[in-house]
């Protein structure tokens, strides 16, 4: 939990430089850190596409090899998006640890217009695609929770 605790503080430290409060990292199969993220795509100058999982994926793509990301885990404060996904199954991570689902995020921001929610869990994506993405989550929801807690008024 401890890795998946780490991501939730990058969240809050994205939330306090103003940011939408998510965060990922990626981590190797021995626990190294190889990359980290927060959110950076809230208006009017962030870029829409900047989900933290996506640019910690990015990220950990231009470090390491197919056949090294294969070995390695994404853990996120907050389940990926289909947008983010995609990303995670094409610079192929093997695994993703999440702590806050979909489902839960939406009842957080309701219909807040920065954060449209698909209703379109990550396994669902994952499960069309060549290969196999291990998925572990929820996980400690309630913790994640408080990153958003106040944020989407």
């Amino acid at each position: 939990m401890a890795l998946l605790r780490q991501a939730i503080a990058v969240a809050d430290d994205a939330r306090r430089r103003g940011r939408h409060p998510f965060g990922a990292l990626v981590a190797d199969e021995h626990g190294n850190v190889i990359a980290s993220a927060g959110n950076n795509s809230m208006p009017p100058e962030g870029d829409p596409t900047q989900h933290a999982e996506l640019a910690a994926a990015a990220a950990a793509a231009r470090i390491l090899s197919p056949e090294q990301l294969a070995r390695c885990t994404l853990y996120t404060s907050a389940e990926p998006c289909c947008m983010c996904s995609g990303a995670i199954y094409w610079c192929n991570i093997g695994r993703v640890v999440y702590a806050l689902s979909e489902h839960h995020l939406l009842t957080l921001t309701g219909d807040h217009p920065e954060n449209p929610t698909f209703s379109l869990p990550c396994r669902e994506v994952f499960v069309r695609g060549q290969r196999q993405i291990d998925v572990h989550g929820p996980l400690i929801e309630d913790e994640a929770a408080q990153s958003h807690i106040g944020f989407w008024g």
